[in-house]
């Protein structure tokens, strides 16, 4: 078996457009989601938080299945969503620090 075989027995095929309209109506809602918590007064308190995790969610999952990370190698996932996490902890320890938290 050549390399290229081998390369090509691993892939996984790519979604169809209802994958593609499911994954579009879980970003819809995470984003009805986002407008709700800043509309919400009870909500203010954790709003920072709240919004930061819900971005980087979508983020997420933008940058795997929108951008077919997903259907790459594990390594491009890591390389692109570890600077992410290093982002968010260094944020999140300056609001900390900051006492905005």
């Amino acid at each position: 078996m050549t390399a290229a075989e081998v390369t090509h027995a691993a892939e996984r095929p790519h979604p169809g457009a209802r994958q593609y309209l499911l994954v579009a109506l879980l970003l819809l809602i995470v984003t009805a989601v986002e407008v709700t918590v800043f509309y919400v007064p009870a909500m203010h308190p954790i709003l920072v938080p709240a919004l930061l995790t819900l971005s980087a969610a979508k983020f997420a999952m933008v940058a795997m299945f929108y951008m077919h990370l997903r259907f790459d190698a594990r390594l491009f996932s890591w390389v692109f969503l570890t600077p992410l996490a290093v982002a968010a902890a260094v944020i999140l320890a300056l609001m900390a620090l900051f006492h905005v938290l």
